[in-house]
């Protein structure tokens, strides 16, 4: 990297910068352009309960979904707004260039400077979506009755993620910027191949070692619940290290199963919450629907995509983390660094703040594949258990979640990794009514 700012240098971090500033403004409008159709779309379609679900969700609990909805969606068209205001300081406006001169005159060139910037970075921004954060838990949630934390639990989490982030993270962020200094051109492929093995390791220490930090997680009792779940599993060839029920309702009354952990490690979570609502019959089916994304390879499919998609976005930043006008051009000048070698923090914060911008309009993707994922889990529990079970399930859960039956579509698109309701459930109907 050059260390003199030549005029294709300046020409070049000008373009970058109308480039971000274009990037941004489009992502903005168009964030915004979909939120308003989400809002209008819900409220035009309140006053009635669509024809399919008339019989099954009373009018009160779709007018309480609608409204849930579009809270929802203005506390994150607010939450966009901050956050973009927040990234346009941190880099156009020069804030990470203040937060670096500050750190490096005490620290100087080396890793404490480098880690004490990354560690600053995370604190900044935690501090400023802890507003938001608690205002969604205590305000927005609690209004339609879905929170059941207490601001001591609140606080408690928090702390205890920092911990656990500091931990895990920091030794992991050690080793990356490790090797972006020392391992040469390809250091990306090395830092990738640390990240997917760390990633791997999270699917085995999570649910033993890092979940039960926060939940309460308990054998399942019901036996006549458990021969009716070990009988689908016998079905369906999916061996389980245990069957759990947590204890999610001291937090929320959103319900859910799962299955996590990995090889010989899997288990099966149930919310308590989910087994006060469903009846054996519609547990049955909503796991079913589970261990199909099991026994589709589903989960080993979006594993291999997130390693390639990850490796691809590496190798970006491996040719970024080179080029001066990625760094001048979102607002940090490395030159006035005494040390060049520094900016290795620099430039994985500003990747990680520029890519979201940059490939926010490629959201429909992922989307399709995702509920193409899921139109063939609702397949597979259609085939081993009553589709009817599971028809009645989603209802349920589609109720007591607040989720809305009239998403706009094409906000939906972007935003949403499960097919509408509707959508799903004359999906099952036509195919197993």
């Amino acid at each position: 990297m050059d260390s003199i700012f030549s005029y294709r240098d300046f020409m070049s971090s000008f373009a970058f910068s109308v480039l971000f500033v274009i990037f941004l403004a489009i992502t903005l409008a168009v964030r915004f352009w979909l939120g308003s159709r989400q809002i209008r779309h819900v409220l035009a379609h309140r006053s009635a309960v669509p024809a399919e679900f008339a019989e099954k969700i009373p009018l009160a609990a779709h007018q309480r979904a609608a409204d849930y909805t579009v809270a929802k969606t203005k506390f994150s068209m607010l939450s966009m707004l901050i956050s973009t205001v927040v990234l346009i300081g941190f880099t156009l406006l020069g804030g990470l260039q203040l937060l670096s001169n500050i750190i490096f005159s005490w620290a100087g060139p080396g890793m404490i400077y480098q880690m004490s910037l990354l560690v600053a970075f995370v604190a900044i921004s935690g501090l400023i979506d802890l507003p938001l954060d608690y205002y969604k838990q205590f305000v927005l949630e609690a209004r339609f009755g879905f929170n059941k934390m207490t601001v001591k639990l609140f606080f408690t989490d928090m702390l205890k993620n920092t911990l656990i982030g500091a931990v895990i993270g920091l030794p992991l962020v050690w080793v990356v910027l490790q090797l972006m200094a020392k391992s040469g051109d390809l250091w990306w492929f090395y830092a990738w191949l640390v990240f997917s093995g760390f990633q791997l390791l999270m699917l085995v220490l999570y649910p033993t070692v890092i979940a039960p930090l926060f939940n309460k997680f308990t054998p399942l009792t019901d036996d006549s619940l458990r021969n009716r779940i070990e009988g689908l599993m016998k079905r369906v060839g999916f061996a389980s290290k245990g069957l759990f029920v947590m204890d999610g309702s001291k937090r929320s009354a959103h319900g859910n199963a799962y299955f996590s952990g990995f090889g010989a490690g899997k288990r099966i979570v149930f919310f308590d919450t989910l087994l006060a609502r469903l009846a054996p019959q519609e547990i049955e089916a909503v796991l079913a629907h589970e261990l199909g994304h099991f026994k589709l390879k589903h989960i080993v499919k979006r594993i291999v995509v997130m390693f390639a998609i990850s490796l691809a976005f590496m190798a970006l930043l491996g040719y970024l983390k080179q080029q001066l006008w990625f760094y001048t051009g979102l607002g940090v000048n490395p030159l006035l660094l005494a040390d060049l070698s520094n900016n290795d923090a620099m430039a994985l914060i500003l990747f990680m703040l520029a890519l979201p911008i940059f490939t926010f309009l490629l959201s429909p993707l992922s989307s399709i594949s995702s509920r193409k994922h899921e139109f063939e889990a609702d397949a597979f529990a259609a085939k081993h258990t009553d589709a009817s079970d599971l028809v009645t399930a989603l209802v349920k859960l589609y109720e007591d979640n607040a989720s809305t039956l009239t998403p706009d579509p094409l906000h939906s698109a972007f935003y949403d990794s499960h097919p509408p309701a509707a959508v799903r459930i004359n999906k099952l109907t036509a195919a197993h009514g």
